[in-house]
């Protein structure tokens, strides 16, 4: 894969071109020259439906004959997969965990998709991949597709468009799709851009693989980024890509990940979920060495629930 992979994606998409927005408070906070990528206002609350549109698309036009598909997801990829499906005419079979949001279920229901649920994330990963394999039924992984990471990608390609002078990229992790596709993108522009991955300290999947050389099972805990909490499946791609293009990968503490979604509402009038807030906190936490220079960071989605909001800005 490489950049021409996001560029096509991009000129197949219809997607909204979201915002790229300076954002003073957090310039202030950092001593950096900070601009917010508001994935959070695309269709269906997050990034997803980059991914999810580009891989129905191309599915549709090399294999025409496929009308249904089953995939996994902590509830955003889901539901783009369902807004994309229902759109293109293909049935839709989703595993979700437990710990899925409400407001992402409802989602899903409503749009068209039958939902089947699964203890947690890396069981409904399992379940899905097992239906698919059982049902004859084309199974797309949220973060391990190769149309899906180059639809993810079009988002730091639209960023690099509006703001070619960014230094760094800061971007939420979790199977690692978005960053991939971010990195992709960002080793063949015109000037040097870190891309730094923001995983949740509860979450700790890239860090171990990192550390180890190869995609290592860890514990996954309870966290406010529900969207970024799961293990990789064996041989990911995105694993080769994050080790060999990004140049941090950083843990955020969940104490920071709920000061960002608070912040976000405070600061910017934004709505973010977890893990959509989880490259804002990485910020926020500092350490990464971004004193004075030109920084974006993608908010990512804004699906949570009413009950974890009121929460979190308790």
């Amino acid at each position: 894969m490489n950049r021409h992979d996001v560029e096509a994606a991009a000129r197949r998409l219809r997607v909204c071109r979201t915002p790229l927005l300076k954002s003073a408070w957090l310039s202030d906070r950092c001593q950096a020259d900070v601009w917010i990528k508001l994935e959070s206002v695309q269709a269906g609350g997050s990034f997803k439906i980059r991914g999810a549109y580009n891989a129905l698309m191309q599915l549709r036009a090399n294999h025409p004959g496929v009308n249904e598909v089953v995939t996994a997801s902590a509830g955003n990829h889901g539901v783009a997969m369902s807004l994309a499906a229902r759109d293109l005419g293909i049935s839709l079979r989703v595993h979700v965990p437990g710990t899925a949001p409400e407001a992402k279920r409802k989602t899903l229901v409503a749009n068209g998709a039958h939902l089947i649920e699964q203890p947690d994330y890396d069981a409904a990963e399992q379940g899905a991949r097992d239906d698919g394999e059982a049902s004859g039924t084309m199974y797309i992984s949220p973060y391990n597709h190769p149309d899906v990471i180059a639809g993810a990608g079009t988002v730091a390609l639209e960023m690099l468009e509006d703001k070619p002078d960014l230094d760094a990229i800061v971007v939420p992790l979790g199977g690692g799709g978005l960053l991939a596709g971010a990195a992709l993108v960002a080793q063949e522009h015109v000037r040097r851009v870190r891309v730094i991955g923001a995983e949740a300290e509860a979450s700790p999947v890239f860090t171990a693989a990192l550390a180890a050389g190869e995609i290592t099972p860890v514990t996954v805990h309870p966290t406010l980024a529900d969207g970024l909490a799961g293990n990789m499946e064996p041989g990911s791609r995105t694993f080769d890509l994050v080790r060999d293009l990004v140049d941090v990968v950083a843990l955020v503490a969940e104490s920071s990940i709920k000061t960002a979604m608070r912040s976000l509402v405070w600061r910017e009038r934004l709505i973010a979920e977890g893990a959509g807030a989880t490259g804002v906190g990485a910020l926020l936490q500092g350490g990464l060495g971004l004193e004075g220079a030109r920084v974006g960071v993608m908010v990512t989605g804004r699906n949570v629930d009413e009950a974890v909001l009121r929460r979190v800005l308790a």
